[in-house]
């Protein structure tokens, strides 16, 4: 099964030279945990995390308004096609150590994939109660999903 059916189609963006307060706040209205950075080209350059601007970020507290995105951004992107297999993902990105994964399809952003969107989905192949209840929780903690 490739994971065409679990790409997040509505990607939350941010350029390189956005500021590390600008991109908290892109997070926060667009709840979400995650967004991907592109250059002016709108190429992918990286993911940054909640969890990044938490860790990397506070070195620049007292310049969080100056700081780009640039200075917390790791350079190594890890990106899949639309056709990956599931079970190539979960074990890439096991071994690269990611949450999260953009799709891209002939040099396009055309999604992510995250861990939870994995989880749900085994959820729902496994049919396993435990599993369906820690996805309606992954679920309904997740920005809603546009009915294109």
């Amino acid at each position: 099964m490739d994971i065409t059916n679990i790409i997040q189609e509505d990607i939350v963006t941010v350029y390189l030279d956005d500021t590390i307060s600008d991109v908290a706040e892109v997070l926060q209205d667009e709840h979400v945990g995650s967004v991907v950075v592109l250059d002016a080209h709108d190429e992918i350059l990286g993911v940054v995390t909640d969890r990044d601007l938490v860790v990397y970020g506070r070195n620049f507290i007292d310049s969080l308004e100056h700081t780009t995105i640039n200075e917390i951004l790791s350079t190594d992107v890890f990106s899949v096609g639309p056709d990956v297999s599931v079970a190539e993902l979960t074990a890439r990105m096991r071994e690269v150590g990611v949450r999260r994964v953009p799709v891209v399809e002939n040099g396009e952003l055309r999604g992510i994939v995250t861990l939870d969107d994995l989880i749900v989905l085994l959820a729902d192949e496994l049919d396993s109660q435990p599993l369906r209840d820690l996805a309606a929780v992954i679920e309904s903690e997740s920005p809603p999903k546009s009915d294109d």
